[in-house]
């Protein structure tokens, strides 16, 4: 929701160029507030009002604006001014901008970048998608471990606007090894200490992650760990920048949104719902809505398949919603509850046997429940009592296999190393309906003859 307060002033300042109120303005809020009084603005009118503010304050403001808004405002400005934003932009969030710029316009800032900052992109942008690589700031608190604290606090205090965190100081030697780690506290409370170094009071056990490793694995570690950052190596544990906890939270919001879209039967989206284009959207569900179509029509199949016994038992047609939405609801309970529990880490592909224990009983007693009422129901249509039996019969035996096929198709894909979320509701409700209908009808030919 756009805030409003400040946009009469912000205009009028505008018009009549008072300059040292926008630098006020600029300074006066955090930079999370100052961006949203300006959320009402014109693009053009927020990038005049940004041009007030110092360099590194600009790219402050400049970073809480929407992706697409910022992409808008680089493209179309001038880029000797997008340049010298882009320059104060940490390396992370800079190379994501880049990768979303069309390329004529990438080519136009990079050439007045400092030489640095675009080997520093160039190297990033080199990383796979997805990977800690392409994830990590190369901006980090590196210190060597002769460093006394307070020559380390000294140091720090001359490259601190450079950096993006200093938490952590990552003690490394003369040839950019990881040796170890040392937390801002330890050093503050080492002040005093006049001979201690950094290699005395460093702690050497690192969690670490390796440049290719999956973002995923990535954020597990940084979850188990409850870090605030960590360490990206090479396979010879050079230190190669940091992923900071911000940037892990942006991954596991990406990765639950992708697992919800999954369990939805939607191929993930690669841009926000109400951006993405409608074509690709309808694309996307379409995937998917045709494989289950196909999967509903051997359903229709299975029930061509039975005529016979549903003509000579025409009852047993009025229960077959019923059995089919018992099945495919057990079925896409268990699957989203087990698939949930693989990505927090709770269960893993050694889990089966025990997950397959708790959900046999789970379904007998789920099944066992709504077997009493299916029969209570079938009591007063059909022929007769033992007739009825066929509807609890069923139930007990379609929400049992329900169960049983919605935890174990997903941690048997994650064992084949594909996305358990790939086992989404739709296709387990889809496949547990044709046995559904072939339980049912051979559950009656048993008991009805």
């Amino acid at each position: 929701m756009v805030n409003t307060l400040f946009l009469p002033e912000l205009r009028e300042m505008l018009q009549l160029g008072q300059e040292t109120d926008l630098r006020e303005f600029c300074v006066t809020l955090n930079p999370g507030r100052t961006a949203e009084f300006m959320e009402g603005l014109e693009d053009a009118e927020v990038w005049a009002v940004l041009q007030h503010a110092e360099p590194y304050r600009r790219a402050e403001i400049f970073g809480y604006f929407e992706e697409n808004r910022k992409l808008k405002m680089l493209t179309r400005e001038p880029a000797e001014q997008a340049a010298a934003l882009v320059e104060e932009i940490p390396p992370d969030d800079r190379v994501d901008l880049i990768h979303g710029l069309p390329a004529e316009t990438v080519a136009n800032i990079l050439p007045l970048l400092p030489a640095i900052d675009r080997r520093d992109i160039e190297r990033l942008r080199s990383y796979v998608e997805g990977t800690a690589g392409s994830l990590m700031t190369t901006d980090v608190a590196k210190l060597a471990e002769r460093f006394t604290a307070r020559e380390a606090l000294e140091e720090l205090g001359r490259r601190a606007s450079d950096l993006e965190t200093i938490y952590y100081l990552y003690v490394v030697d003369d040839n950019n090894l990881l040796r170890g780690i040392v937390s801002a506290r330890q050093l503050v409370s080492a002040i005093s200490n006049t001979t201690k170094t950094l290699g005395d009071m460093m702690e050497t056990d690192v969690v670490v992650a390796l440049v290719n490793e999956d973002q995923e694995s990535v954020a597990g570690k940084v979850e188990r760990f409850n870090l605030l950052a960590i360490p990206v190596v090479d396979s010879g544990r050079q230190l190669l920048g940091i992923i900071t906890h911000d940037d892990v939270i942006d991954v596991v919001r990406e990765e639950l949104t992708e697992d919800a879209q999954r369990i939805a039967a939607v191929a993930p989206l690669e841009d926000d719902f109400l951006r993405i284009g409608l074509f690709k959207l309808s694309y996307k569900r379409g995937i998917w809505l045709t494989i289950l179509f196909f999967a509903a029509l051997l359903t229709a199949f299975a029930l061509r398949a039975y005529e016979d016994e549903l003509e000579a038992f025409a009852w047993l047609v009025w229960f077959i919603p019923l059995i089919i939405s018992a099945g495919g609801n057990s079925g896409s309970q268990s699957a989203t509850l087990v698939i949930t529990a693989m990505t927090g880490g709770e269960v893993k592909n050694s889990d089966l046997p025990r997950v397959l224990s708790r959900e046999f009983v789970v379904s007998l007693l789920l099944g066992g429940f709504l077997a009493l009422i299916g029969f209570l129901v079938a009591l007063a249509i059909a022929p007769t009592a033992w007739a009825a039996l066929v509807i609890p019969c069923t139930l007990l035996s379609v929400i049992f296999c329900g169960c049983m096929c919605g935890v174990t198709l997903p941690i048997l894909f994650k064992r084949m190393g594909l996305d358990p979320a790939l086992m989404s509701n739709p296709f387990v409700a889809g496949i547990v309906d044709i046995l559904g209908i072939v339980i049912y009808i051979n559950v009656a030919r048993v008991l009805l003859g």
